[in-house]
């Protein structure tokens, strides 16, 4: 079922993700955390009630547009994320590589904002 309502994206900076809504109503977000000039997207999640829409794929898009014009570029640690970026090649000029180095970075710092948030 195709919403009736066309989705909208928007960043949320204070909570470090991008959300898409349906009207006023959240259907998901992609999640990620800036290290200098790179976007670290590391989790992507629909809602059940919004599953099978085309929801994720334009949420991923808008997010990726939208680095692109900040100058800033890609590190898709999320699996969903890159396993859209094979799928669209017009994002490779700004994605990096999935390093050791920024797993490990990435690690302490989901785990110090879920010590914060205690």
């Amino acid at each position: 079922m195709t919403p009736s309502i066309a989705p909208t994206v928007r960043r949320v900076d204070a909570r470090h993700r991008y959300e898409i809504l349906v009207g006023d109503t959240s259907a998901g977000f992609t999640a990620y955390r800036d290290r200098d000039d790179r976007r670290v997207f590391h989790h992507t999640e629909i809602g059940d009630d919004f599953a099978g829409q085309g929801l994720a794929s334009l949420l991923v898009r808008e997010a990726l547009n939208d680095v692109r014009a900040s100058g800033r570029r890609i590190v898709p640690v999320c699996p969903y994320v890159a396993k859209f970026l094979t799928k669209h090649d017009e994002f490779d000029d700004i994605t990096d590589p999935v390093t050791p180095e920024v797993l490990a970075w990435l690690e302490g710092e989901l785990s110090h904002s879920t010590r914060q948030a205690r």
